[in-house]
């Protein structure tokens, strides 16, 4: 079973991945972008306030596919649970928000790059936080972390999420650490009993 963890930046989506590895040591804990050499071109773009908003799309496709082949699948092949922090919603997401103006309907593009080849998460815990929130927690570092960018891709997470309601479970993250923790504890138990 795949199941990942979204949320805009300063979620605490992070904070609960590490915790839920103490809870669920058998499972395999990933995360995109990835620590190969696809990921670090990515953190590099990231980093880089002139790139391109397409070159950066398909340098964290590449490192999805990448992340597919080298982790994901290898690891479902042997039934295993696989825990990724951020996965092919994040995609949608944040560069259906950074294409915004520069391709006809980017979140709809974005996905039908992806479909061919992406494995589907089984389900997904979202992390709801409001974007100023967000932008706070996150130190709003780079382009991605902004309160009005992030304002986008909270929009864009919500059209997923009525697109499929039943795969995502919401948690509400203003809450405090331990009960967002807590929370996330309870739905992925609730999801693996299922």
């Amino acid at each position: 079973m795949l199941v990942t963890l979204e949320g805009i930046d300063g979620s605490g989506k992070t904070t609960v991945w590490e915790a839920l590895r103490d809870r669920f040591p058998d499972a395999v804990f990933t995360h995109e972008p990835t620590d190969s050499w696809y990921g670090d071109a990515v953190n590099r773009s990231i980093e880089a306030d002139d790139s391109d908003s397409l070159a950066e799309l398909f340098l964290f496709t590449a490192d999805h596919a990448d992340h597919l082949s080298r982790v994901v699948r290898p690891a479902l092949a042997e039934d295993k649970l696989v825990v990724s922090d951020r996965y092919s919603d994040s995609r949608y997401a944040y560069q259906g928000a950074a294409l915004e103006g520069e391709i006809k309907r980017p979140m709809e593009y974005v996905r039908g790059v992806h479909q061919p080849f992406t494995r589907p998460p089984d389900a997904t815990l979202y992390f709801d936080v409001d974007p100023e929130t967000g932008a706070e927690r996150a130190g709003a570092t780079n382009k991605l972390e902004t309160a009005g960018f992030l304002a986008a891709v909270q929009s864009n997470y919500e059209e997923l999420i009525e697109m499929e309601p039943e795969r995502f479970v919401r948690i509400d993250a203003s809450r405090s650490p331990e009960h967002v923790i807590e929370a996330a504890e309870g739905a992925l138990e609730r999801i693996l009993e299922a």
